[in-house]
């Protein structure tokens, strides 16, 4: 077993995959931790899986920089962030924060298209 199976990638991951996607990787949770240690007041905010994509996460630090990944399922999150002593939140009951909002608006010229 790698290091990362204990975050349950394999064993939540259920039974398929969407046809049009692709699965969520190890390099896809390495991605969001490294993210969530090289920032302060970092938030994790579970999107669910829709036809065209897996389960993704965003992570949102304090001044409204984020990331998005594919995480497979919703627990892979949960034990990311109880790991690292984060919130995680679900998008559909709470939105996204408005510094996220604030952030893109004064990034939009540097990150094209998301």
């Amino acid at each position: 077993m790698k290091f990362w199976d204990r975050f349950g990638l394999r064993r939540h991951r259920g039974a398929s995959i969407q046809r049009f996607d692709r699965e969520a990787t190890n390099s896809d949770l390495k991605a969001l931790i490294a993210f969530a240690k090289d920032r302060q007041g970092v938030e994790f905010y579970v999107e669910p899986e829709t036809f065209a994509t897996d389960t993704t996460a965003v992570a949102i630090a304090h001044d409204g920089e984020w990331i998005r990944r594919r995480v497979g399922a919703p627990a892979v999150i949960a034990k990311v962030a109880r790991d690292l002593k984060l919130p995680v939140y679900d998008v559909q009951i709470t939105g996204y924060p408005k510094r996220m909002r604030e952030w893109n608006e004064r990034n939009k010229h540097q990150r094209g298209s998301l």
